[in-house]
């Protein structure tokens, strides 16, 4: 799950970065109002911490924008602003949550992750490129054309589908699909990996299933320029 952090107290996006990369998380930071709602607006984050005291742009004008234009991103609001009219205000503008500071880190975190659970629980049908695939009816289609997945095929398609704005490691893969600590002398992922590759790479000039080196994996929107590592 890929999180932006709009926070201009350097050491608070600091301390925020390091908690939430030890928890999985890519985090990405903006350290005034302007950055951050440029950022915000790219799609390719899951959540937004966002701090209402902020240079350039506040907060509250900030969510107002991104609202104001349909952006759904999930929004948790961050504030040394307690008072209720303030936790109101920012809720009435479109804020997911609200969480005045001092807060303990590990409150922060189930904010985050029930946000996060609560927001990919709403995707139904996920896409990257011309690959589709509806969690519902259980049906991955590229191009039109329909793709015979096993059921653990489909689990593994999801989770990179959902988190495809940044690689996944074989230790996350294993861990999220299979349930267990990855044995780094077991290649059952690449090997599933691989099966999913062909099905979906197989007779399409442009590959959406990427192997990053040193990284694991990710899938890449076909019609877009390959990322350098």
């Amino acid at each position: 799950m890929h999180i932006l952090v709009v926070e201009d107290e350097e050491k608070v996006a600091r301390f925020l970065k390091k908690g939430l990369e030890a928890e999985g998380y890519f985090v990405d930071t903006a350290d005034n109002g302007k950055t951050g709602e440029r950022k915000a607006r790219s799609g390719e984050y899951d959540l937004v911490l966002l701090d209402i005291l902020l240079p350039k742009k506040n907060g509250f004008e900030v969510l107002q924008a991104l609202r104001k234009d349909r952006i759904r991103t999930p929004v948790l609001m961050l504030s040394a602003l307690n008072a209720k009219e303030d936790v109101v205000h920012g809720l009435d503008e479109g804020a997911d949550d609200y969480l005045p500071k001092p807060f303990v880190f590990s409150e922060l975190l189930a904010r985050v992750r029930s946000l996060l659970r609560r927001s990919q629980d709403a995707k139904t049908v996920l896409r990257v490129g011309d690959l589709q695939l509806d969690t519902i009816t259980r049906k991955a289609v590229r191009g039109g054309k329909a793709i015979d997945l096993t059921a653990r095929e489909f689990s593994l398609l999801e989770y990179m589908m959902r988190n495809h704005s940044h690689p996944v490691t074989r230790q996350q893969l294993a861990k999220e699909i299979w349930g267990y600590t990855f044995d780094p002398g077991t290649n059952v992922i690449d090997v599933y990996v691989n099966h999913i590759r062909k099905k979906i790479d197989t007779g399409h000039p442009a590959k959406i299933v990427q192997t990053i080196r040193g990284k694991g994996y990710m899938l890449m929107d076909a019609g877009k320029s390959k990322r350098i590592e």
